[in-house]
């Protein structure tokens, strides 16, 4: 019998929350998109929001959950550039940590996140993806993290798709893609590659799979 997989696509996260209106306040001022808020006027409520270029979607309300208010913590948002991000954030009303980094110490007195209890302040001096973070909370104190990450590790997508987060990461990926390709057309003598666009859709195909890059 054939191996065969589902679909499981990881869509929802439940937080809780103590006062419905304040937090539909807050994800709505930090620029999500609101998707659903169903009352049914009996004590049953249930309110969707959306972060910009997620396809996880995070909802609260009243008898949804039988967790105590800011009790989720360690909630990742993705994102290409950790000090825009924290700028918009700041911009919109919201305490943001400042931006900190790992540096091979994971016991300490600070605030745990994926790399353990030492925050180490300012960003990761090489700028690698996957080890620069800010973190801030909502009124509940349930504790979301930015994490950056501009090069995704080989195998941590799905290599027959090929999809982009944002305009951002398309850009990122397309200006990647060009730096290569100049490199592409000096080892060929300086001559105009004709066939860029197969060339740049090659190298962003295998980029994101985590194959051979093209030469």
């Amino acid at each position: 019998m054939a191996d065969s997989k589902s679909d499981m696509k990881f869509e929802i996260v439940v937080i809780p929350v103590s006062d419905v209106d304040r937090a539909k306040e807050f994800y709505g001022r930090i620029g999500w998109r609101l998707d659903a808020d169903y009352d049914d006027g009996k004590g049953f409520r249930v309110t969707q929001f959306t972060p910009p270029g997620s396809g996880c979607s995070v909802i609260f309300g009243k008898n949804v959950t039988g967790a105590a208010p800011g009790s989720a913590q360690g909630l990742y948002l993705i994102v290409p550039d950790i000090a825009a991000a924290r700028a918009e954030l700041l911009g919109r009303g919201v305490k943001v940590s400042d931006v900190f980094h790992n540096e091979g110490v994971y016991l300490g007195p600070d605030e745990p996140y994926i790399f353990g209890r030492v925050r180490v302040s300012g960003p990761d001096p090489a700028h690698q993806s996957y080890r620069s973070f800010a973190s801030f909370s909502d009124p509940d104190g349930n504790g979301w993290l930015l994490q950056e990450l501009t090069t995704r590790l080989p195998g941590r997508i799905d290599s027959t798709v090929t999809s982009f987060a944002s305009t951002n990461d398309l850009a990122s990926a397309l200006r990647r893609a060009e730096a290569a390709h100049g490199e592409h057309e000096k080892r060929s003598g300086g001559q105009r590659d004709e066939n860029w666009p197969d060339w740049y859709a090659e190298y962003m195909v295998n980029e994101q799979s985590g194959k051979e890059l093209p030469k």
